[in-house]
């Protein structure tokens, strides 16, 4: 069987460290780029970090001749209060990422979204991410994946107090989340990796949106 390529941009972040570790134990990659403005340092012999200004991502296009392309990057806003900033993280950088990814041959873009993202929202975040869910659905990759994970618990690297509260309060209530609540349950960021990754080797194709409790569900399998 043919080994895949695989571009992850967003590794600095909650999702996407563990999904760089992932991909890198798994036997269906040879090889695993990243696109950050900050060093991982990691050493492996199918790891390959480029590091970059991301307001000249075509300069990089060459190093997108890959297969899957996994997106987590995400900022928020007490984290990024110039909306300006804010929709070029969250919008702009996917978008021009996945057009020349698609360019350059790539088959299968995995996106981590989010809860409630819709077009139609009041609310920016959410609003933004439906925005990027519909811009990069048409490009018409031939697979398309779409994750809306609820609140992620894990480790991060920048301070976030309020998240860290909200990490709190659901690991203690997460045990009621059962049934259809499972939809809104707060999963690990290493779950979602997980996910990711396997979704990405089912070798389907067409557009698919998994919701956080299909999240949990592949990931478990």
């Amino acid at each position: 069987m043919n080994k895949r390529k695989a571009l992850v941009i967003g590794a600095t972040g909650l999702i996407g460290r563990s999904l760089v570790f992932e991909l890198l134990k798994s036997d269906a990659y040879d090889l695993v780029v990243v696109l950050a403005r900050r060093d991982l340092v990691i050493k492996h012999p199918k790891f390959q970090q480029h590091l970059l200004d991301f307001d000249f991502l075509s300069d990089y296009s060459s190093y997108m001749q890959v297969d899957d392309v996994f997106c987590c990057m995400g900022s928020t806003q007490s984290k990024t209060p110039n909306l300006d900033v804010y929709r070029k993280i969250d919008f702009i950088y996917p978008l021009q990422v996945a057009t020349l990814a698609k360019n350059q041959g790539a088959k299968q873009f995995l996106l981590v979204s989010s809860l409630g993202a819709d077009v139609k929202s009041s609310i920016f975040y959410s609003r933004l991410k439906g925005e990027i869910e519909l811009a990069i659905s048409e490009l018409h990759y031939p697979t398309y994946r779409i994750f809306r994970p609820s609140l992620l618990l894990g480790s991060r690297n920048e301070s976030r107090p309020l998240e860290t509260l909200s990490q709190y309060l659901m690991r203690v209530l997460n045990v009621f989340f059962i049934g259809p609540a499972k939809k809104y349950k707060a999963i690990q960021g290493s779950l979602v990796a997980k996910a990711m990754i396997k979704a990405a080797l089912f070798n389907e194709q067409g557009t698919f949106t998994h919701q956080n409790d299909k999240i949990f569900e592949i990931a478990e399998a």
